[in-house]
């Protein structure tokens, strides 16, 4: 496998013809056809399937399409890395749930280092997504949430991709809702009195299971349910919905405009926030960096 190959496959996908992807390869059809199916042997998969009105991707061929671009991006951050000797840019990704501290430390790393050109990488994304992320190299550090139901899934996944974890803190499970619920001024909430509200939660797309929740229980059902995919949409329906997602607890007023309040739920369970980083790579000093400015947001564990 050769990366021009790949280059060819995203090529044909974004032209949708393998004469048209031809043409702007500056190379014949026959040359380009025969590059496909060479890959298509070595990889013992069908990446398209071809007929008369076109190309379309396989099964395999939209996975190896995924991979094929992951492969070309990262080379390209390489060449442009070591080739142009003028440059100075520094570069950097973390891959997180949807937490607001992770999003404050990563401004705290901007304001923290003096970077004349840098491209740096903020994903808040998919539990799976994370670890895939940390594992294929993607981000340096990945931010997610353990807890009692979860662990042992995840930290045999961990184990499988060769990634450590480590514990930033531990948090007793809260509740975020809108400072006009009805619940708003209360010390304490249970379950029970949250069944009437609409329960909110972040989509994990194919990797739907429990186990990669954003939330704790999410094993539990739900009379009122909504699965969002942003921070904002989500802070939205709290506000226009009374709806409410189970969390850390730990909120940022830059973030939310003081209209989001934080309840301690009760329950008997514990929320423990770890990072990642691949077994096979040091961190960065960018890395390094962001992981003191991400200690210095965790807070006090008497004080959740």
């Amino acid at each position: 496998m050769r990366i021009q190959q790949l280059h060819y496959i995203i090529k044909i996908v974004e032209t949708g013809s393998i004469n048209e992807a031809a043409k702007q390869l500056f190379i014949t059809q026959p040359s380009l056809s025969h590059a496909v199916r060479e890959l298509e042997q070595e990889m013992g998969i069908e990446i398209f399937i071809r007929h008369s009105k076109g190309i379309t991707l396989t099964r395999d061929g939209v996975e190896f399409l995924s991979y094929a671009r992951q492969v070309v991006e990262q080379t390209s951050l390489l060449e442009e890395r070591y080739k142009n000797k003028t440059a100075n840019r520094e570069l950097f990704s973390v891959s997180s749930q949807h937490y607001s501290f992770v999003v404050n430390a990563f401004v705290a790393l901007l304001k923290g280092i003096d970077m004349s050109q840098y491209e740096l990488f903020l994903r808040e994304t998919r539990t799976w997504e994370i670890i895939d992320d940390v594992k294929n190299f993607r981000s340096e550090i990945g931010v997610l949430f353990l807890n009692n139901y979860n662990r042992d899934v995840l930290t045999k996944m961990f184990d499988d991709n060769q990634l450590t974890y480590t514990s930033l803190f531990k948090a007793h499970p809260h509740i975020f809702v809108s400072k006009d619920n009805p619940l708003a001024n209360r010390q304490q909430v249970s379950l029970d009195e949250l069944a009437d509200f609409p329960y909110l939660s972040y989509d994990q797309g194919f990797h739907n299971s429990f186990y990669f929740s954003e939330e704790i229980m999410s094993q539990l059902s739900h009379k009122k349910s909504i699965v969002v995919s942003d921070r904002a949409t989500l802070f939205n329906l709290m506000i226009g919905l009374d709806g409410y997602t189970l969390a850390t607890g730990i909120l940022n007023s830059n973030l939310n405009d003081h209209n989001i309040v934080s309840i301690p739920l009760d329950v008997d369970d514990e929320i423990e926030i770890v990072y990642l980083k691949h077994q096979k790579a040091n961190l960065s000093k960018m890395g390094e960096k962001f992981l003191h400015f991400l200690l210095e947001e965790v807070p006090d564990p008497t004080s959740l």
